[in-house]
């Protein structure tokens, strides 16, 4: 039997699941965790119970949401720590101060230079163990501070490069001003990073337009229940099923 088909009790939420959401775009993952607490503890009569979320996505990503009950909330370190999978879009000549959507577009460039050969050229540089700068839009501590409040301030401040590990970078379309991509990385990689650097080697500039988390460790989206399903939890918590 699927496991999302078997009927959970107040003791299986409490000794803990894990369960693998597919993240609606504009959905924070903060309120993915609400939501689902809700239902649960709605459906069983809890009052109290623990769920969160192993790997943050941004509000304009989408895809494999790993959350965690009860006392599996205690494995939500080693989940993150696994190697995560990602497909989406970087738009060639244009930068934006977050690297993705979240900014306006600040500057422009032409990409009359780019094809095909140089695109799939650069790919090497971005393989293997690599040095990589957060962006200034993110939730990363500095001084107490998180990186994204000196940035929406228009404060500058020192951002230290981390040793990163992308074992596969591949572009799965080219059809300028856009570039589909297929990553595998380590955790703490910033894919809006990559896609600010993959502009930058090639001279045009780029932001990061379409994001989804397809896999993380052993878990992967195709698995993955819609919010649309949560949302149809019934009484005897036969929850998440398939669309």
């Amino acid at each position: 039997m699927d496991f999302f088909d078997q009927k959970f009790t107040k003791e299986a939420l409490q000794q803990g699941i894990v369960l693998s959401i597919d993240k609606p775009l504009g959905w924070t993952s903060f309120q993915v965790v609400n939501k689902i607490r809700w239902f649960l503890k709605n459906q069983t009569g809890l009052k109290k119970l623990k769920v969160g979320h192993a790997g943050t996505l941004d509000p304009l990503a989408t895809g494999l949401l790993i959350l965690c009950t009860g006392k599996k909330t205690k494995i939500i370190e080693s989940l993150q720590n696994t190697e995560k999978e990602y497909t989406g879009t970087f738009f060639l000549g244009a930068t934006t101060p977050s690297y993705d959507l979240e900014t306006e577009i600040d500057k422009h460039f032409s990409t009359d230079h780019l094809n095909e050969q140089s695109i799939q050229a650069t790919i090497p540089h971005f393989t293997g163990t690599i040095q990589q700068y957060p962006p200034l839009f993110s939730a990363l501590k500095k001084d107490g501070k998180r990186l994204y409040e000196y940035a929406r301030k228009g404060e500058s401040t020192e951002i230290k490069a981390r040793m990163i590990e992308i074992p596969l970078f591949e572009i799965t379309r080219i059809e300028l001003p856009e570039v589909d991509f297929r990553v595998r990385c380590s955790r703490g990689t910033y894919i809006r990073s990559l896609a600010h650097d993959f502009g930058k080697t090639l001279g045009t500039g780029a932001h990061l337009s379409s994001l989804k988390r397809i896999r993380s460790g052993s878990y992967n989206l195709i698995d993955a229940y819609s919010m649309k399903s949560v949302e149809n939890i019934n009484s005897n918590l036969n929850i998440l099923k398939k669309n």
